[in-house]
C-alpha cells in the first residue's frame, strides 16, 4: 500500500519471503562443506608414504594395456613380451617431490626381488623431463632397472594414471592386479607381492 507521498510501505517488518528459505539452508550447506573438507582431510592423512594407498581401477582382472617404446638406453620395450614373469611398473616425474621421496623404497624393492627367484621385475615409465634430466637423477640416486620413455604420454592415459607417482603390479598372464596411488614402501609392495605369488591375494 502507498502513504501520501508516493512512499511504499512493504506489508510485513520481517525478511523477504526470497530469503527465508537461504537463511534456513545455510546451516546445512556449512555443515555439508565441512564434511567434505573433513573427508579430504581424511583421505590425505592416509596419505603419509607408508605404503601408498591401494586403490582400485577398471583394469584390475584384465589384461595390461598395451606398452610399446624404447628405453633411455634405447633397447625395445614391449610389455607383452613381459609375460611369464611378475612386473612392477612405477610412473614416475624426476621433478615430482613424492617421486623423489619414493625414490629409495623402489630401490630397495628392485633389490629384494632380486634377491627371490621369481623376483618381480621392475620398470618405471617416465614422460616428463629430458633423458638427460632422467638418467641423471638415477645416477645421484640409484636404480639400474630399465627406464621406458613415454614421450606422447599414451602409456599413462592407457593406464589412467591420475598423478604421478603410481605403481602397478602385472602377473605373469600380463594381468594387471594392483595399483598404488602414492607413495610406496618395499615392504608393502613386496609383501603384496608374496601373498599373490602364494594365492592369498
Amino acid at each position: 500500500m502507498s502513504e501520501p507521498g508516493g512512499t511504499v510501505v512493504g506489508e510485513s517488518d520481517g525478511p523477504a519471503a526470497s530469503e527465508v528459505p537461504s537463511r534456513r539452508l545455510a546451516p546445512f550447506v556449512a555443515l555439508a562443506v565441512a564434511l567434505v573438507l573433513a573427508g579430504l582431510f581424511v583421505v590425505l592423512a592416509g596419505s603419509d608414504g607408508g605404503g601408498g594407498d591401494s586403490v582400485e581401477s577398471f583394469l584390475i582382472g584384465r589384461p595390461a594395456p598395451s606398452v610399446v617404446s624404447t628405453t633411455l638406453d634405447d633397447e625395445p620395450f614391449d610389455l607383452s613380451r613381459r609375460k611369464g614373469s611378475w612386473v612392477v611398473i612405477n610412473f614416475f616425474d624426476p621433478s615430482c617431490v613424492p617421486c623423489v621421496a619414493e625414490h629409495p623404497e623402489l630401490v630397495a624393492l628392485a633389490d629384494q626381488q632380486a634377491q627371490i627367484a621369481d623376483g618381480a621385475e621392475v620398470y618405471t615409465i617416465v614422460n616428463r623431463g629430458t633423458d638427460e634430466s632422467v638418467q641423471a637423477f638415477f645416477d645421484a640416486n640409484g636404480g639400474d632397472w630399465p627406464i621406458v620413455r613415454d614421450p606422447s604420454g599414451s602409456a599413462s592415459v592407457a593406464f589412467g594414471v591420475a598423478q604421478v607417482p603410481e605403481t602397478w603390479i602385472i602377473d605373469p598372464f600380463g594381468v594387471v592386479r594392483a595399483r598404488w596411488a602414492g607413495e610406496i614402501t618395499a615392504d608393502a609392495v613386496g609383501a603384496q607381492l608374496q601373498a599373490m605369488r602364494e594365492g592369498r591375494a
